[in-house]
């Protein structure tokens, strides 16, 4: 499975959180068919910048015995101070050639924890800070199976590979059997995020994302700013109504006979 991934992320170093796999495909097979591919988390780390495409694949077994592939890029970056730039391009076919259509931009600021989202379609950026995470313990899961998978070498980076599964009954998969579910990741420790990342779901089909073109230095500083032309929209939800303030009873005097 690894060389196979390995394959699939260098054959794209010439071309950068869901896309649907039946775009820019009518027929009704494909029609039919729809999944949500994730991309690479990017974690706001400082002092680790970098710029790099991500490639995704997606491959689905069809009822009539044929696969439906659909391919996309998109650029990420990460600046000197844990600013983020995030893409998602529209999946396309494997016939074609060229960069996919731009869906939208997601920058974070960690400083501000404020997330801007940027349609292209609409020219408006919609603006949400995040609320910061509550500190607390993560314990492992029983049912999933961790395999350590060892280290290689992507991108002239060091990788850790692991490789997470677990079964899902023939009662909740929906198919009448048991399904197995596969996560494989290559994790790097000096930049913080997953070089390649390889999802195995029998139900969905196949889904692969690498990174190529990877640059370790600070991007542009545009590319963590709202692009021109863009009406910012501020997202965050109104404040709940406080209720008001019950005044205390008055003190009451007490006279003795």
């Amino acid at each position: 499975m690894l060389r196979r991934s390995l394959q699939i992320a260098i054959a794209f170093t010439v071309v950068a959180l869901p896309l649907r796999a039946d775009q820019n495909d009518d027929s009704p097979a494909a029609l039919s068919q729809m999944v949500v591919v994730d991309g690479i988390t990017i974690a706001p780390i400082p002092n680790a910048p970098f710029s790099a495409t991500t490639v995704i694949e997606f491959q689905r077994p069809l009822d009539d015995g044929s696969v439906l592939v659909r391919r996309t890029i998109s650029l990420i970056a990460r600046d000197s101070k844990g600013r983020i730039h995030n893409e998602r391009r529209r999946l396309m076919p494997e016939s074609f050639h060229g960069s996919p259509s731009l869906l939208e931009i997601r920058l974070f600021d960690p400083e501000t924890r404020i997330t801007t989202t940027c349609i292209p379609s609409t020219h408006i950026a919609r603006r949400i800070t995040l609320p910061q995470k509550p500190e607390g313990s993560s314990f492992p899961n029983p049912f999933i199976h961790v395999e350590d998978l060892g280290s290689t070498t992507l991108n002239g980076l060091k990788a850790k590979g692991t490789r997470r599964s677990y079964i899902v009954s023939a009662r909740a998969s929906g198919t009448g059997r048991p399904v197995k579910i596969e996560d494989e990741d290559w994790y790097s420790e000096d930049l913080h995020i997953n070089l390649l990342v390889h999802h195995t779901d029998p139900r969905i089909g196949e889904q692969t994302i690498g990174i190529s073109a990877l640059k370790r230095e600070d991007p542009p500083a545009s590319m963590f700013e709202v692009p021109k032309g863009y009406t910012i929209v501020n997202a965050d939800p109104a404040p709940a109504p406080t209720a008001p303030a019950i005044p205390a009873p008055a003190a009451s005097a007490t006279v003795k006979p």
